[in-house]
């Protein structure tokens, strides 16, 4: 699929519309009818160009194709590997692994999962870029959703904001934890002088996570986490201040002698298909690092 094409077949509910209006009504933005006007794009019925003021009638097939994509100057393809838990016309479902960025930065201007994504689509044919829907930082491993198109990335924006994307996550957290279960719930600000760093403040915005124990050892607590809220940070920020920094997480307290990078790993993922409207649910187990520890460890 060199572009991105959607139909519908017209029934007798939406017949009399015109497609200006059965397209804003399918969350097709105005910025994105005007792009198909100017920028290459196309609108058919029943195999004929049409315009926006068409009257659409029971039985017609309205197809309108967006213009190509092209990706930006700062993110170019490369051949690297990429593990897709699942793909169709619309999204990607990947498993990003530990020291792999989101997207390229001033540090790691390559290798990102961005590239790798840039890189795939050139070598099936499909013109887009990249839009990451769930970001995870380098260091945390674990499932990325991915839009393949900008008007899929805009309906799944809307799914965000009406907390209709859940993720779950797995971490190793020093100490342990007394409580089974909890919720935190403190806001969180950009640290003083920090371009990176994060923490609790009561000038921060508004933050929530849940957690509970998987099981406990010696030295640390397997936990499952749950956010309310998608702070930048959020689960190591609330865990530092619960005073169980993540394993290997030497930015907020955590020791580095049993990992390198953050014990974080998001594990599941379910949403709303945005165009089939089913529900998909996604399961990662943990990666080979936090697992080793796991057998190595005993219990508490």
């Amino acid at each position: 699929m060199s572009r991105f094409e959607l139909m519908w077949h017209i029934t007798s509910e939406d017949e009399n519309k015109n497609i200006k209006d059965f397209l804003y009504e399918k969350e097709i933005s105005k910025t994105s009818l005007t792009d198909i006007k100017f920028k290459g794009g196309f609108i058919s019925v029943n195999g004929k160009e049409a315009t926006v003021r068409y009257s659409l009638k029971e039985g017609d097939s309205l197809i309108i194709g967006f213009p190509e994509e092209i990706p930006s100057d700062g993110v170019r393809g490369e051949k690297l590997p990429l593990n897709i838990l699942y793909e169709d016309d619309y999204l990607l479902a990947v498993n990003k692994p530990a020291g792999m960025s989101t997207i390229p930065s001033r540090e790691h201007p390559t290798g990102s999962l961005a590239n790798a994504l840039i890189g795939y689509y050139q070598q099936i044919g499909l013109k887009a870029t990249t839009h990451i829907v769930t970001r995870l930082d380098r260091d945390t491993s674990g499932i990325v959703l991915v839009a393949k198109h900008r008007h899929i990335h805009h309906l799944f924006s809307k799914q965000q904001k009406a907390a209709m994307i859940h993720r779950e996550y797995e971490a190793l957290a020093e100490g342990v934890l007394t409580e089974e279960y909890g919720v935190i719930k403190q806001p969180i600000a950009r640290k003083k002088d920090s371009i990176i760093e994060r923490e609790v403040s009561a000038k921060g915005q508004y933050a929530c996570t849940h957690y509970e124990v998987i099981r406990k050892y010696r030295s640390f607590t397997h936990v499952k986490l749950r956010l309310e809220t998608g702070r930048t940070h959020q689960i190591r920020v609330h865990m530092s201040y619960l005073g169980h920094p993540l394993l290997g997480d030497d930015l907020y307290g955590g020791k580095l002698d049993l990992l390198s990078h953050q014990a974080l790993h998001c594990s599941k993922l379910s949403f709303v298909h945005p165009i089939t409207e089913e529900m998909l649910t996604f399961n990662q187990e943990l990666p080979d690092d936090l697992r080793k520890i796991l057998k190595k460890e005993g219990d508490c």
